[in-house]
Order: structure tokens, then sequence, then C-alpha cells
């Protein structure tokens, strides 16, 4: 498959830069794989949607403040974006401006917290040692921003109004530098309805880094690799998993992280398994799904990566077509949009 048949046309006022009064109140967009068909719904409608049995996997990957605002030795601006911590205690970093920090600039984030670049790469990265009297991560949690993706735009000095919104309800193990956005509809009173009418409901971890959302730069999509990420899937997520694939039963996978989490553990040993790791598969035409049933998404990138994910997944015409009818519905797109559930 080419990049460009990935692509489609979306108007700027259908991304969502807010979220929703309430989590559960966005659009769904039902689409059945088999009768090649969809149908407008909505996420308050998912217990009917689902059915006795079905096993909801969920990644309670928690989203940690990684965007960092200071200045550097000479006043400018600075802003760095944690990507991931290294085996020797410095961080791989998004720098902007980068050509401005080369190798020995220090920079200031607050009275407590101050770093240096250690090494500067073309493509903007660089590797940044901080200085603290404090354990980093508490410090990161004091001055760090949510990392809210690009598109969504945000006075720099106004409070930090989304670090609770840009969070899922269920969010525990601290690590990722974006939400599992899928999971964003969802709230505690939902999961209770779920429960009670059957719906077995499993954690997964998947840390969401930089490779989830690095933009696809060859136009064959073969060429393409999305780059690993952490994962952990308990003892017990991996034995509820393996008794609803020995039952012949449903597992719907809340976004593509945890699609990409459990198709990873499944190719990996052949079966549900505890395990922990890098998630290190990519998702392409041509791929054959063994580990789930169903798929809850928002609606993502033309051009990305878990566009192709859905693509493979939905199949590439039915897709398609529903992402050309929800621009028509005038549904809500990316993070804080609404949803689809394919079965």
């Amino acid at each position: 498959m080419h990049l460009s048949e990935l692509d489609f046309h979306l108007p700027s006022d259908l991304i969502a830069t807010e979220p929703l009064d309430q989590r559960d109140r966005s659009r769904l967009l039902l689409i059945d794989r088999a009768a090649s068909e969809y149908t407008d719904s909505s996420f308050s409608q998912l217990p009917d949607l689902l059915h006795p049995g079905d096993v909801l996997v969920v990644n309670n990957t928690k989203v940690f403040p990684a965007r960092l605002l200071g200045r550097s030795e000479t006043g400018a601006s600075v802003e760095i974006f944690l990507v991931q911590e290294r085996e020797d205690k410095n961080w791989t970093a998004l720098a902007r401006p980068a050509r401005r920090l080369p190798p020995g600039r220090s920079i200031s984030f607050g009275e407590e917290l101050s770093g240096t670049i250690v090494e500067r790469f073309d493509d903007g990265q660089v590797i940044i040692s901080f200085k603290t009297d404090t354990p980093i991560e508490e410090a990161i949690e004091r001055f760090g921003r949510t990392p809210l993706p690009p598109y969504i735009k945000r006075d720099r000095d106004a409070i930090d109004r989304d670090r609770e919104r840009y969070q899922t309800v269920y969010a525990q193990s601290s690590g990722a530098i974006a939400a599992p956005t899928a999971g964003l509809h969802f709230t505690p009173q939902m999961f209770e309805l779920l429960r009670g009418q059957g719906v077995e409901i499993v954690e997964i971890t998947l840390h969401v880094g930089y490779g989830t959302f690095e933009p696809v730069k060859v136009e064959d999509l073969a060429d393409h690799r999305v780059q690993g990420e952490r994962y952990e899937v308990n003892a017990d997520a991996a034995q509820t998993l393996s008794n609803a694939k020995d039952d012949g039963r449903r597992i719907i996978a809340v976004g593509t992280t945890t699609t990409r989490t459990l198709e990873s553990v499944y190719g990996k040993f052949g079966r549900f398994e505890a395990s922990s790791g890098l998630a290190e598969l990519t998702v392409l035409p041509g791929y054959r799904f063994q580990a789930i049933d169903g798929l809850l998404t928002n609606f993502h990138l033309p051009k990305s990566s878990l566009l192709a994910l859905v693509s493979t997944f939905g199949g590439h015409e039915l897709i398609m077509k529903s992402y050309r009818h929800a621009v028509a519905a005038g549904y809500r797109f990316y993070s804080y949009g609404d949803c689809m559930l394919i079965t």
C-alpha cells in the first residue's frame, strides 16, 4: 500500500481541540466488517453494542507532564519534550529550537530543575541530563506540563487545565508521553454498566512513545517501522485473555496501543502470556490479526501508522468510506474527538 491511499480531506473545524463537558457523550460510528456497513451511534450506547462474555481490554498507562518550558543560558525560550529516560539516567527529548542548543548548553526550568544538553541530532532530538535536589520524577511532575498534540494550542502561561482530561480515569502506570485516547471516553459509571451485563474488563500497559506518532516519511508503507514501546501484561490479564480465546469469546481492544500490545504478545508466544518488554510490531496491510476480535478507536490523522493499523483491521475500503462519512456527518476528530467501534 502507498501512503497516499491513507489520505482524506479533513476540514480544520472538525479537529477537536477541547474535550466535551462529559467524557461519555461522544458520538460513535459502529462498523460491521462482515456486513461491510456502518451505523451512527453514541458512546453511551456501548453496553448495548457489546455482548455478555466479551473481554474489553484497556491500556492503563498514565501520561506524565513531559513538556518542559525553560530558558537557556543565553536567555532564549526553550521547549523540551521528554521522550524516554535512558539507562544512564539521561533523557532522550525533542527540543525546540534544537539548532540553538549545542552540546554543553544549560537550560533552567525553575529554581530546582536545570538541564544540560549532552548531544544533539539532526532530527531535532537531543540527549539532556538534569540536575535537581529532588527525585527527577517529582521535579518533572512539578515543572512539567501536559504534552498535548501540536494541533491543540494553549497559551504558554495558561493553567494546565488538560492535566485531568488528557488522561483516562483508569490511568495508573506513569510513563506515556501521550494518552491512549480511545480510553478518554470512559467513566467509572460506564465500567459499572459494562460489568453489570457480563463484560470483563482487563488492564494491560503500553507506555505510548514517540513511535506511535512519528510521521510516516516513506511512500511505500512496507518501508515504515514503528519504534518499540514498553509494555507489560500481568499474569491475571494473560489468564483472562487466554480463557476468552479458549471459549471463543470476543476480545475488544480499546485503542491502537492496546491492539499493538496484544498482537505483539500473541505473535511472540503464540498465546497470551504474562510478559514485559518492547512491543515492536508494525501493523501494515497484509497483517493477519490473531489476538483481537474488535477495536474501539478514535479517528486518526491522514497518512499515519495508526490509520494504517485501523484500515488493516477493518478493511481499507470500508474504513476509508467510513472516514468520508464521518467527515460529512460532522464527527469530531483526533484525541479529544469521537470514536468508532469496529467488530
